[in-house]
């Protein structure tokens, strides 16, 4: 079967390896019909990785598929069905993952894709209790945007920042993939949207999706204007995910008790903090990880309703470097899909 594989830095084959076994007990056989581009993704690519691994890896960590075949005691899956993979290799058993808690799995064994062999293959087998079904009228190309894109949203948003209806938040990277889900979740509860963009360009689309006011980060301070929107009070709620370019504004920008949380650092591990600012004023900073199995179900019921991801571009498995020099280059406007 076909597998798109990194072999190096920045060096990727598509290649015919050996046949997927048959599904073991627990597991169901999925054909891979779509993977979405993440970040997580061009940090493989470059070298990034976080933990021990062994190359050549299989690459993709975000997918949906059609199941094909299901092993010994699968009772909620069949084939035929389609579905969404959740793309952390979790335990079951530990009590964070017996509580629905995944993504504080004790005993991870890795992230598929970057540490183990991903999604990015014509058949993989995965543990029932990873799959999620995808509503009727869901297409392949939004379902693959389940488990990071909407899931590390919806997590971030609603079990993290306890974001409310009425409420502000400053959205950053809105022509993301996960700033762009963002934007449209936040205004589906009744948020008020202030989202950062690059270009004019990107700003048209970001108020196109629902964005109240839109900040090209390139041309003013956002903290500063976001204080002026608010009439100088702040945001309750900062989406951050830029990292050390951006958080020191984004404390900035928040109003007395506010709640930053942030999933990712694109520009960098590091950044300092105003300590007297932080306690003064009452700040809480969240950090956030992936997502729970529910978030993607709580997704999918989403994009069941109409909230869809924002595409950006459909390419093959043969134009995945392309993809992800796009993505480095932050020349995208939501999410970049690959399709089998």
């Amino acid at each position: 079967m076909r597998a798109l594989r990194l072999t190096g830095e920045r060096q990727l084959e598509l290649a015919d390896i050996a046949d997927t076994p048959p599904p073991g007990a627990g597991e169901v056989q999925i054909a891979v019909k779509a993977m979405a581009l993440n970040h997580i993704d061009v940090w493989g690519w470059r070298g990034m990785a976080f933990a021990k691994r062994e190359l050549p890896i299989v690459v993709g960590v975000e997918a949906a598929g059609e199941i094909v075949a299901v092993g010994d005691g699968v009772t909620s899956a069949k084939p035929g069905d389609r579905v969404a993979m959740y793309g952390a290799r979790t335990c079951g058993t530990c009590k964070p993952c017996r509580e629905g808690r995944d993504n504080l799995c004790e005993n991870v064994a890795g992230i598929m894709g970057f540490h183990v062999d991903g999604f990015c293959r014509d058949l993989v087998n995965i543990s029932e209790r990873h799959i999620v079904p995808v509503p009727d009228g869901v297409n392949w190309v939004n379902a693959a945007c389940t488990s990071v894109t909407f899931g590390t949203t919806e997590h971030m948003l609603f079990d993290n920042a306890k974001l409310e209806s009425g409420e502000t938040i400053l959205v950053h990277a809105g022509g993301s993939g996960v700033g762009s889900s963002a934007i449209l979740m936040a205004k589906d509860v009744g948020a008020t949207v202030i989202a950062t963009v690059g270009d004019d360009e990107k700003a048209e689309k970001a108020k196109a999706l629902g964005a109240d006011h839109v900040i090209n980060y390139r041309e003013e301070r956002f903290e500063s204007r976001a204080r002026r929107l608010t009439g100088k009070v702040g945001v309750d709620v900062v989406f951050e995910h830029v990292g050390a370019d951006t958080f020191a504004g984004s404390m900035f920008a928040m109003k007395k008790g506010g709640r930053l949380v942030t999933c990712g650092s694109t520009t960098g591990v590091s950044a300092q903090i105003n300590l007297y600012q932080l306690f003064q004023q009452q700040l809480r900073l969240i950090g956030s990880f992936g997502c729970r199995i529910d978030n993607m179900r709580s997704s999918l019921s989403k994009m069941a309703r109409g909230i869809l991801p924002v595409i950006d571009t459909e390419i093959t498995l043969e134009n995945f470097s392309e993809g992800l020099e796009r993505l480095e280059s932050r020349r995208v406007f939501g999410k970049i899909v690959v399709t089998f």
